[in-house]
């Protein structure tokens, strides 16, 4: 597979499936030998309720915002580089978000109760679960973790108040945070109930993908990865990439994935090592 640099613009990659990856930086919006996708256009692919509160809440996306929901709203694996401070993580939720928000998911149909009963008498149900976890997001840093849960509320709050205000139902969109100080009864929550969106760290996501909660995960769809430079070229990095491998085994197609990190001196490190995790 060949590997973009992402110090030079924009690449692609071939990967499984005949999906494409493209490497997204703060610069390719002036990049010589790219085509800009027209801000419009790209805007247009949200619903209207994501787009009325990106319109009312930011003068305009970013080169890196903009690059990134071209490339992710058409299926491609995605990795963003650009400056702290530039929208990087909004650039790999919105789309998550707005699929969340605009195509809901109809709850998993009630499992009946174990236990005895009567001859002839139907198996008591048990209540409808809201839906399997669609979205995972990976931070390799705890504490970023704990702020992209604080910071994922503006979003999804504005756009439930632009949907009713459009005259719309305002979308209900759950967020767990799995790490090693979640208390317990929110773990056994998100494994009885899960939840549409889950924030974790690459060693509570291979603890869970090893206990009977990995069912919460059947449904993901896309997998965003933050951060990755901090554990490109580390064990720990190799490890995420085999529990992210082990994820696409549990699904009916591998997951979308999109990685972001900052501009950096590490270009060398990360090619040598991206392609097992943002694929």
């Amino acid at each position: 597979m060949s590997e973009p640099d992402p110090g030079s613009g924009t690449g692609t990659s071939a990967v499984d499936g005949g999906v494409t990856g493209q490497t997204i930086t703060d610069d390719t919006a002036g990049s010589d030998d790219t085509v800009v996708p027209d801000a419009a256009e790209v805007l247009r692919r949200f619903s209207p309720a994501t787009r009325a509160w990106f319109d009312a809440s930011f003068a305009g996306p970013t080169p890196a915002q903009l690059g990134a929901w071209d490339a992710i709203s058409r299926g491609e694996h995605t990795l963003v580089v650009a400056p702290t401070g530039s929208g990087k993580t909004l650039s790999a939720f919105l789309w998550a978000i707005d699929q969340i928000t605009a195509h809901p998911r109809a709850p998993r149909p009630a499992r009946p109760t174990r236990g005895r009963r009567g001859k002839g008498q139907e198996p008591a149900a048990q209540p409808e679960e809201p839906g399997r976890c669609r979205v995972l997001y990976v931070s390799p840093l705890k504490a970023l973790a704990v702020d992209v849960e604080r910071n994922l509320r503006s979003p999804l709050v504005g756009i439930g108040h632009a949907a009713r205000r459009l005259g719309q139902d305002a979308p209900s969109v759950s967020v767990a945070v799995r790490s090693g100080d979640t208390p317990a009864a929110e773990r056994r929550a998100f494994a009885k109930d899960g939840a549409e969106i889950l924030i974790t760290t690459p060693e509570s996501l291979f603890l869970l993908l090893t206990s009977q909660a990995r069912s919460a995960l059947t449904g993901v769809e896309s997998v965003i990865v933050d951060e990755v430079h901090a554990v490109a070229g580390t064990k720990r990095g190799a490890h995420l990439a085999l529990t992210l491998d082990r994820l696409d085994h549990l699904l009916p197609r591998p997951a979308q994935r999109s990685a972001c990190r900052p501009r950096c001196a590490r270009s060398r490190r990360w090619r040598a090592t991206s392609p097992a995790v943002a694929r």
